[in-house]
């Protein structure tokens, strides 16, 4: 009789042990893909195939994309406007902390005229001809413009490192892969002039553009730590307190309470003997 008792106290007590599984999971499948946030990693990363192929993502990493992509004309007008979509689609829901600081950190080459330093050239932004514009990197929440960095001209024939940031307004700190996915936007246009004369003599300067990937090509952003957790994944608000984690608590409860029965109405008859 008492190892009857035992068994059916330790069945009971197992049955009404709080079952984690789904937390653990929700865990695992955020670290299942680099190229996606974590609460490890904030920093969103741009890629290119070396032509007209842009994306970005959250891994520092990307065997599909070159170190530096470059743009060349001896002697012509260089458009650039690339835009670096994340790919795959952002699939977390991601909170800003409202006045968090977004940074971003570009490495860009150009030779040629994107200027006139005089004022008196053929290149002047924003004049007839419209040949020419300074670097602009963008940043887009889904479809809607959120930042805007402007480099003035430096040195033909250098590269420079460009390092800017902005702070997260109210109002558009939540991004997620439906309507808010990420995207930075990099536009400029460079001059080249570069001729030769009948006598084979060349002057002028062509036209260049180069910018790096990958870790030389980011932005930062200021993910809230209560991004990751599970309510606010799940839709609800950030912050939110979670539900009591036990799922299947009145299951649990009532098979425990039928184990507890049969067990008393099992002892009834061998008392009675």
């Amino acid at each position: 009789m008492r190892g009857k008792a035992i068994f059916a106290l330790m069945v009971t007590l197992f049955m009404m042990t709080p079952v984690q599984a789904g937390e653990v999971n929700a865990f695992q499948s955020q670290q299942e893909d680099p190229k996606q946030p974590s609460a490890n990693n904030t920093t969103l990363y741009i890629y290119s195939d070396g032509m007209n192929n842009f994306w970005s993502h959250f891994s520092n990493n990307d065997t599909d994309s070159t170190d530096v992509y470059t743009e060349e004309d001896d002697n012509g007008v260089i458009t650039i406007k690339q835009r670096y979509l994340m790919t795959p689609t952002l699939d977390k829901r991601l909170s800003m902390e409202v006045g968090g600081e977004v940074r971003g950190n570009f490495n860009v080459y150009f030779e040629g005229d994107s200027d006139s330093t005089d004022n008196q050239g053929p290149c002047q932004p924003g004049q007839t001809p419209n040949d020419c514009d300074w670097l602009n990197i963008t940043i887009f929440k889904g479809q809607t413009k959120i930042f805007q960095h402007t480099e003035t001209p430096w040195p033909s024939g250098q590269w420079k490192n460009i390092q800017f940031s902005y702070f997260v307004e109210a109002g558009n700190e939540t991004w997620d892969g439906r309507d808010a996915n990420p995207l930075v936007e990099v536009t400029m246009k460079v001059k080249g002039d570069e001729q030769q004369d009948f006598l084979g003599f060349t002057s002028g300067t062509p036209g260049a553009f180069a910018i790096e990937l990958g870790e030389d090509g980011s932005l930062l952003f200021p993910v809230d730590p209560a991004s990751w957790e599970e309510t606010f994944q799940e839709g609800g608000e950030l912050g939110a307190t979670p539900a009591e984690d036990t799922p299947g608590f009145t299951l649990v409860v009532a098979s425990a309470a039928i184990a507890m029965a049969a067990f008393i109405n099992q002892r009834r008859p061998e008392t009675e003997e």
